[in-house]
């Protein structure tokens, strides 16, 4: 009997689980929309905060590759055993044309992030129409 009395309880248990299960998701339904807004503000907080590190990290990029081509210039010259007056002049010149293709790098990355964005902006505009239609 006491086994009767267990299979009983479990499966009355189980009709009742199912049902507050349905509640709960009644009631939490308008909560859900509240974290939903609350999780999209920190996306996209999240999300503008990744794209000014991006920003921060391609600013470093014309001076780097400035400075590498420098130095490999330097280094080349200097094993050519080039006088200084000589080497001065081509290392400036090297330096101002690797400063320029730098700064073009980082423009053009800056606009395919930019296409990007646009990109995802208008796919998430298309998705919110769909429902409201």
């Amino acid at each position: 009997m006491d086994w009767e009395e267990k299979n009983s309880e479990e499966t009355g248990e189980e009709a009742e689980a199912p049902e507050t299960e349905e509640e709960s998701e009644g009631e939490l339904a308008p909560e859900e929309e509240i974290e939903t807004a609350a999780q999209r503000e920190a996306r996209e907080k999240r999300e503008e905060e990744e794209r000014q590190a991006k920003a921060r990290k391609r600013r470093l990029i014309p001076p780097f590759i400035m400075l590498l081509a420098g130095a490999v210039v330097s280094i080349t010259m200097r094993i050519f055993r080039y006088d200084l007056q000589t080497m001065l002049i081509v290392l400036l010149c090297v330096l101002l044309g690797f400063y320029f293709v730098g700064r073009i790098l980082q423009m053009m990355l800056d606009r395919f992030e930019q296409q990007i964005e646009e990109a995802h902006m208008e796919e998430g505009e298309v998705i919110e129409k769909e429902p409201e239609e």
